[in-house]
């Protein structure tokens, strides 16, 4: 039993020191109006947190009022009062330039704000005074602050990594904001998920068991705060590969997404207000216009969308605000079909995601198996009304929740991408949304010798091409330095209204410079295979230009010798070749090639074909391969047969002078001109990065401020009640009652008139004089309460003790088996004479020894000697533990032999005796006695056979007996010493 504790216990340990090494990992969906955080640890599965209101969800709103952050309720409760300094629905706006189309919607949305433009980036800056200005990257990095210390509060552990939601929609301009925001706060982003493909990873996680290798076809559709998406997605079981082997796992395709920035419950929110508005003017109850009033405009919009949830449910409400403007209260009533006829143009644009998702998939609603509905509008019965009146089914999917679904998915992704956690594949495939193109100058000569140029452009990556991906673009026919563009490609699928924020369509503009020196300098290299551009769309969706290189290919013919033939065809069966000159730069999935001096066909094909080309190429290339072997074990085994196998390999060897083929690779040097929304360049990463961290610590500050105010307040209140109960009144004196009661109103008196900038240095200093002053009479008391329970341990530790050294003493009387000297038992017994004596003598002295002074009996002296008794038992215990039996010496055996057969005798003087008496018995017979001899002679021998073989048995049950004895009586001696503890 024993064993298997510690055991136990070592297991346990190893498992604390594995987890140690890792930390949880967390998950932001972050909307723009709400943002939901998930996490998961060592130990702990995925798990929704709760933020300091213990809500499952938290405003994605920052306040700043008096150099002061306020978060959650706080910050909107900030909205309502002071709307300017309460920020919100940042996504909407971050990486976008101050003229786009987006920023115009937001200031009509929220004229309140005072929104500059950054004259470095082109982007927007929300103006707070004359000398301070926060970015929408800035403002997100605080939020993003905020759910990490939610994250690590709710989990105990310091939080790096984690994996963040982003509209599926996001250009890279948009993401990379996201990224530079977590940046600031030194946040690893292990990757940026879209919103619908963690819905989707969430959905599947679960049904896993569900998915075959057919393509099973679901449709997600998301009306949010302020956009609409819809996305069909592709469930399938397919071979991926796991490290060095191909494993059998389920995965999604994102096949078809369509949406539309504008349309989402925000608007409606934003014209109930507004109906709101007009009704107050109308009523022309002041003479002020509501409209030109931020905080009535604050409060209408907390009442309208208070009043869009209740109507989504009920058919009239009535809306009602106090002191809406110049403490004039407003009540109207609203009915559902007034809200239905104010957002009836937002109505008909509620399938227009669904049409673009089913045309850009080429997939038809017979062949999707559900639609699952996501998003707080969706809660609108005109929504659902109107989806499935289009969609042709009378119930829609409402199997995931709605508000987690994404950070559940994204903290999955989180745990398969991070250190520590093994979690079960599941395959994401994003899409990307917006066609990538590269445009570049194709030289030409003309019939008059003249050099012609003309822009040519190549698609890099399709709309819906599937993400991670790498592709190369080689450019075959350019010898010389030259540059080009990479951009946007054909938009035409999107509204005028998203189609005007891409005010520019290029997006970086590539300068190669060493092209032409790379050529002279290997002329004599051979076959030149161009210039190779290696793009790569990572997992976050971010297009990166890897690097651009010059391969050339030789070709040289060298003559092997048989045997280095032979030692290379045998190296070959056990690893691979690496050329001269080659590098590998790739160890994962092989990068597709894009020829750019061809005819651009990419646009020709659908994303379907070239799936289709694809399995096709890969079931010819397997069918191939299994031909080849085949063909290569009949050709060996007819040579195996033939006894010629080693000769015509050797001799094809010999005839075979195939050249070898040598790959050089030159890098080419890369200079990058972003036509984009430039990144935050390193300079103004640390004037952020400092403004945040000041930030940061006057958040710290505030809170001990805030903690050393409620310690001090939360101690007098105590004290001034426990100064009036009868344990205390007991213990100290009128006077000194008094006298504290005095110093404790000061302090409060002194508390409420101390200044709103004083530090919390000055409260810690006045709790611990306060302290200081009752300390003596809360030891007193603490004695009062504590000293009867010591006593009474004191008391059955004694009576413990005696019988345990009555019980030593019984097993000491045997000298063979003494296992306490009498040094021991008499230190223990005298030390109980001690205690007991003391105990007495201390407790009449305490008698006579008022409560109210120092007590002559404390609770320390009780618990030394209940130390002391202790000690010495557990030190006896311990020794009769390790205490080892001498077991009883073997008897000395003899053997003698007689007539071949070999006889033992034992040594024992007794047994000599009975072994002489039986002979002489045995000779003392009547020899006259009749008798068959034959017979006689035989049964006698029988008879010394049996007595033998019972006389063996008997002295070996004796060993054992005599063994086991010492082992059996010390686990007696154990029971009874600790059983009377």
């Amino acid at each position: 039993m024993v064993l298997k504790l510690l055991i136990a216990v070592s297991l346990l340990l190893c498992i604390a020191s594995f987890t140690e090494g890792f930390n949880a990992l967390m998950s932001i969906d972050l909307g723009s109006e709400y943002m939901k955080i998930a996490i998961v640890k060592p130990g702990v599965p995925m798990e929704i947190v709760l933020n300091e209101e213990s809500d499952r969800k938290t405003s994605t709103i920052v306040a700043l009022r008096n150099g002061e952050r306020f978060y959650g309720k706080e910050a909107e409760n900030t909205a309502v009062k002071f709307p300017r300094k309460a920020f919100w629905y940042l996504t909407n706006i971050i990486g976008r330039k101050f003229e786009s189309a987006d920023v115009k919607l937001y200031k009509e949305r929220f004229p309140y704000y005072d929104l500059v433009k950054d004259e470095e980036r082109g982007t927007v800056l929300f103006k707070i005074d004359d000398e301070t200005f926060y970015s929408p990257e800035e403002l997100i990095a605080m939020l993003l602050e905020k759910a990490r210390e939610y994250a690590e509060t709710f989990t105990d552990q310091s939080i790096k990594d984690c994996v963040i939601t982003v509209p599926a929609y996001f250009t890279q301009a948009e993401r990379k904001g996201i990224l530079s925001a977590a940046e600031l706060i030194d946040l690893n982003v292990l990757q940026l998920i879209s919103d619908n493909a963690a819905v989707a990873l969430n959905y599947g996680v679960f049904r896993r068991k569900e998915f075959n290798g057919t393509v099973q076809y679901y449709m997600f559709y998301d009306m949010g705060a302020t956009s609409t998406t819809a996305t069909i997605v592709g469930y399938q079981v397919t071979k991926v590969k796991e490290g060095t082997r191909l494993e059998t796992n389920p995965q999604l395709i994102i096949k078809g997404v369509g949406f539309d920035r504008g349309l989402g419950g925000t608007e409606i929110t934003l014209r109930l207000r507004k109906h709101l508005a007009q009704i107050f003017n109308e009523q022309k109850k002041t003479k002020t216009d509501v409209f030109t009033n931020e905080r009535s405009m604050g409060k209408l919009f907390k009442e309208a969308e208070k009043l869009k949830k209740v109507l989504s449910a009920n058919n009239a409400h009535f809306a009602q605000v106090e002191g809406l403007l110049e403490e004039i209260d407003f009540k109207t009533k609203v009915t559902r079909d007034e809200l239905e006829e104010l957002s009836k143009d937002l109505f008909e644009k509620v399938t227009k995601p669904i049409e673009e998702a089913l045309k850009v998939s080429q997939i038809t609603l017979g062949e999707i198996k559900d639609v699952i509905l996501m998003g707080g509008g969706t809660r609108i019965p005109k929504v659902q009304e109107i989806l499935k009146k289009y969609l042709g089914r009378t119930e829609l999917g409402k199997s995931i929740n709605t508000d987690e679904a994404a950070a559940m998915g994204a903290v999955y992704q989180a745990a398969y991408l991070g250190k520590g956690f093994k979690v079960k594949t599941f395959g994401v495939k994003e899409a990307s949304i917006y066609p990538i193109t590269v445009e570049f100058e194709k030289h030409r000569l003309a019939e008059d010798g003249s050099d012609s140029k003309r822009v040519v452009k190549r698609t890099l990556f399709n709309r819906m091409n599937p993400y991670p991906q790498k592709k190369v673009m080689t450019f075959s026919k350019h010898l010389k330095d030259f540059d080009f563009n990479v951009s946007y490609g054909d938009l035409d699928f999107l509204s005028d209204f998203d189609k005007s924020s891409f005010q520019d369509l290029s997006l970086a503009k590539f300068k190669l410079s060493g092209v032409e020196d790379a050529f002279t300098k290997h002329k004599e290299a051979g076959d030149s295979k161009g210039v190779k551009a290696h793009f790569r769309l990572d997992e976050s969706g971010i297009l990166h230009l890897d690097q651009v290189e010059v391969v050339f290919e030789k070709e040289e013919a060298k003559e092997e010798s048989t045997w280095s033939k032979l030692g290379n065809t045998l190296g070959g069966l056990f690893g691979g070749k690496k050329e001269e000159g080659e590098t590998i730069e790739d160890a994962g999935e092989k990068p597709v090639e894009v020829p750019a001096d061809e005819e651009d066909k990419s646009n020709k094909k659908s994303d379907k074909t070239e799936e289709k080309t694809d399995e096709t190429k890969k079931e010819k290339t397997e069918k191939g391969k299994e031909e080849e072997k085949s063909e290569n074990k009949t050709d060996d085994a007819t040579n195996k047969l033939n006894g010629t196998d080693s000769l015509n390999k050797t001799e094809a060897d010999l005839k075979d002078k195939k050249p070898n083929i040598t790959v050089v690779r030159e890098k080419i040097d890369t200079q990058t001109e972003s036509f984009d929304i430039p990144e935050v360049n390193k300079d103004s990463l640390k004037v952020m990065r400092k403004k945040l961290a000041e930030l940061t610590d006057k958040d710290k500050a505030k809170k001990l401020l805030e903690k050393s105010k409620n310690d001090l307040e939360a101690f007098i209140f105590d004290m001034n009640d426990k100064l009036t109960q009868e344990m205390y009144e007991k213990c100290s004196t009128e006077a000194e009652r008094e006298k504290l009661t005095k110093l404790l109103s000061e302090a409060s008196d002194w508390m409420y008139d101390q200044e709103e900038d004083a530090k919390a240095e000055v409260y810690q200093d006045k709790l611990k004089s306060l302290k200081k002053e009752i300390k003596d009479l809360k030891a007193r008391v603490y004695e009062f309460e504590e000293r009867p329970k010591a006593l009474k341990a004191l008391k059955d530790m004694l009576n413990h003790t005696k019988y345990f050294l009555k019980s030593v003493k019984n097993f000491t009387v045997v000298e063979e088996d003494r296992i306490f000297t009498e040094v021991e038992i008499t230190t223990l017994e005298k030390l109980i004479t001690d205690t007991k004596k003391w105990r007495d003598d201390m407790i009449e002295e305490q008698k006579k020894t008022p409560d109210s002074e120092k007590p002559k009996l404390l609770v320390e002296d009780i618990a030394l000697k209940l130390q002391a008794l202790d000690r010495e038992v557990k030190y006896l215990i311990n020794k009769a533990k390790n205490f080892k039996p001498k077991p009883k010496p073997k008897p000395k055996s003899n053997t003698t032999k007689t007539d071949g057969n070999t006889t033992k005798s034992d040594t024992n003087k007794t047994d000599k005796a009975e072994k002489e008496k039986e002979t002489k018995i045995e000779v003392e017979e009547p020899i006259d006695k009749p008798t068959d001899t034959k017979e006689e002679e035989t049964k006698t021998d029988t008879k010394e056979e049996e007595t033998k073989t019972e006389s063996k048995e008997e002295n070996i049950e004796k060993s054992e007996k005599d063994k086991e004895a010492p082992f059996k009586r010390k686990s007696i001696i154990l029971e009874t010493l600790t059983g009377n503890l």
